[in-house]
């Protein structure tokens, strides 16, 4: 039958109705769910525990009650951290987000407690009586990256997601390091064990300003309605490692921390414990500037003792990393382990190779090898174990990264990865590496297994060789050079590389770098203590010194030619190789080094700089120039005694240049 305008009528009759007469569309069950809320639940499956019982408990509940104590101990764990120091107890927390309903129910987390009548006498003195105590506080808990995400965009302005899936975002006013507004607390015990005075990282503060600072932090972290909590492990030897918590405030620095510390397994965490160090970082917060040792409204605060940080005034991530580079720097020489500030690769016959070197002398290319297996880009343990990755990420540097130059690092900008300072094209999120608009540190954090020749667990065997870098744009150190114990002693302790900088009249010349142990802003002890231990590893397990000139060669900078890459491959492959321990040597004039005469692929011309100069008499004056630089130096270091005598000391400094 036609309807009215022409067209077929519908017909109802013939399709299966429901026994009260409704229609159904039965091409699918209908979904569980009364309600949208309901319906988002359902979206989201719980994680299983991993942990199995043990015992072998019959209990049905067991693995219930187990796991209601686990999550009690932790959330008791993470509100001691929280806790006043002013304050018998800390924080009420829970987990979840507060702003999903019903979240912390779904995570396992206590309901909130119903108002009670009756009065309580409470032990505390008066000043316990705050704000934030009659609040709940949200712990976001080792959150995933995918988590971290949606936090971040919804909540933290300048966060995006890049073409490649990397989460960019901003770090505030301060886009690099505050080294100034660092502070060590000076108990009796620091006074001993630190370096203090000239030349050294380490500025001090008292006890009472660091908890000063510390209250300051923990008021603030407490006075949000959610704070993101991270237990994670330093340094890849299971002997060795430390557990550590950082506590934050913000997505970006909750997945910059995820990707740099080493991610414990589900097992790991639920046994995880107290923690060893706790990071505080109130960064979106100012210190109060009356404070006494203050000089800015950034302080980052270090209390070995309590073994905490604090972090007040920035929201650069990289304190966190090289704070905590700085407590390994302590806390592993009192073990007899070395903490490095190096690259570490290894060879497919087990040869282990440590990088040292300062900005811009190839520490990353030349540890980066595709015939080699990367233990880590950065910071290294050795230990009586052999030599062990600290991180569980890369922190690399982007301006003017291209993917024909750094591949691996290219290839790992991807989904998890943060992208600090970057600049996009606001329509195609394409990043633009050579934009320096806000900043030209701009950097990638990833965790390391986005490296495809990362070894993972990042360990391996003792060292066979210790490969010192320096850029020398002076041009007078050779290529390479093999070295003695106290020689790698002296120039481990130096740190040297030379940069080219724009002088007043516009003429550009070198400029002597020294960074002591290629890493002076982190070290806690003296760096002869750990020129002292680097020597005793190497003497024990058989390892050579090498210093690689990656810099000029004909020439200062201007004048001669930087060594080609190509040839400082051949000789890290002849190092690798063996082939430079059976090699002819000549010592060189002022500085006494041992230069191989022969290198298969490299010119034998420029293996000794002298050869490259046309003006011999301008080659002897920069060398005495530089030679002098070192001289001038090490003098910080020359009065301290290694050990009961001053023997060491002597021959260290007897291996340093002479003239």
């Amino acid at each position: 039958m036609a309807a009215p305008n022409g067209l077929a009528r519908i017909e109802t009759h013939g399709r299966k109705k429901h026994e009260n007469g409704v229609c159904h569309d039965d091409s699918a069950a209908p979904v569980r769910a009364q309600t949208i809320d309901e319906l988002h639940s359902l979206q989201r499956k719980r994680s299983a525990p991993t942990t199995p019982i043990k015992d072998g408990a019959a209990s049905p509940f067991a693995a219930a009650l187990s796991e209601e104590e686990r999550h009690r101990q932790q959330l008791q764990s993470i509100s001691a951290s929280l806790a006043s120091l002013t304050r018998e107890t800390g924080p009420k927390v829970v987990k979840g987000d507060p702003a999903r309903k019903g979240e912390a129910a779904a995570k396992g987390a206590p309901p909130t407690p119903q108002k009670h009548h009756q009065h309580h006498h409470p032990a505390a003195p008066t000043i316990a009586v705050s704000d934030s105590s009659l609040k709940f506080t949200h712990v976001l808990y080792n959150l995933s990256p995918a988590e971290l995400y949606e936090q971040a965009i919804k909540y933290e302005k300048g966060s995006f997601i890049t073409s490649t899936g990397a989460l960019a975002t901003l770090s505030g006013a301060k886009t690099g390091r505050s080294p100034r507004d660092k502070r060590v607390v000076k108990d009796e015990a620091a006074a001993q064990e630190l370096w203090w005075g000239k030349g050294s990282p380490n500025i001090e503060m008292d006890e009472h300003t660091f908890l000063t600072n510390r209250e300051r932090a923990v008021d603030y972290l407490n006075s949000l309605d959610k704070v993101f909590v991270n237990d994670q492990f330093l340094n890849w030897d299971p002997e060795n490692r430390i557990k550590v918590r950082i506590i934050s405030a913000r997505a970006y620095h909750s997945l910059f921390m995820h990707n740099m510390c080493i991610r414990p397994t589900d097992e790991e965490l639920e046994s995880f414990g107290t923690p060893d160090f706790t990071i505080y970082n109130a960064g979106q917060f100012p210190c109060n500037r009356y404070t006494h040792y203050m000089t800015s409204s950034t302080s980052v605060d270090i209390n070995l003792a309590r073994r905490e940080m604090v972090i007040l005034g920035t929201q650069y991530a990289g304190e966190m990393k090289k704070g905590l580079f700085g407590v390994m720097h302590y806390l592993m020489p009192r073990r007899g382990i070395l903490s490095l500030h190096s690259g570490c690769n290894m060879g497919k016959d087990g040869d282990v190779a440590l990088f040292f070197g300062l900005s811009g002398t190839g520490k990353t290319t030349l540890s980066t090898d595709h015939n080699r297996l990367l233990i880590g880009d950065d910071e290294h343990c050795w230990s009586d174990n052999g030599v062990s990755n600290i991180e569980g990420g890369c922190y690399a540097k982007c301006i003017d990264l291209s993917q024909e130059k750094e591949p691996d690092i290219w290839n790992a900008i991807k989904f998890g990865t943060v992208l600090e300072n970057v600049v996009f094209d606001e329509h195609t999120r394409e990043v633009d590496y050579t934009d320096k608009s806000v900043t030209e540190n701009t950097r990638a954090a990833y965790p390391i297994e986005y490296i495809p020749n990362a070894k993972i667990p990042c360990v391996g065997p003792h060292p066979k060789n210790v490969i010192l870098l320096a850029c020398d744009a002076f041009g007078v150190l050779p290529p390479v050079s093999k070295l003695n114990l106290a020689q790698t002693m002296y120039h481990f302790i130096s740190g040297y590389t030379a940069l080219v900088a724009g002088t007043e009249d516009g003429i550009k010349e070198p400029q002597a770098t020294f960074s002591a142990c290629f890493g002076a802003a982190f070290i806690m002890l003296h760096p002869t203590k750990y020129a002292a231990m680097l020597a005793e590893k190497m003497q024990k397990y058989g390892a050579t010194g090498w210093l690689v000139n990656t810099g000029w060669s004909g020439g200062r900078y201007g004048v001669g030619k930087r060594i080609r890459l190509p040839y400082t491959r051949k000789i890290i492959d002849a190092i690798h190789s063996g082939e430079l321990l059976t090699a002819n040597y000549k010592k060189t004039e002022v500085f006494g080094l041992e230069i191989p005469t022969e290198i298969d692929g490299v010119p034998s011309e420029i293996l000794d700089p002298i050869n490259t100069w046309t003006d011999k008499a301008a080659y002897k004056e920069t060398l005495l120039r530089l030679a002098g630089l070192f001289k001038k130096n090490f003098e910080v270091f020359a009065s301290y005694k290694i050990g009961d005598d001053s023997s060491l000391t002597d021959e260290i400094l007897a291996a340093g240049p002479n003239f």
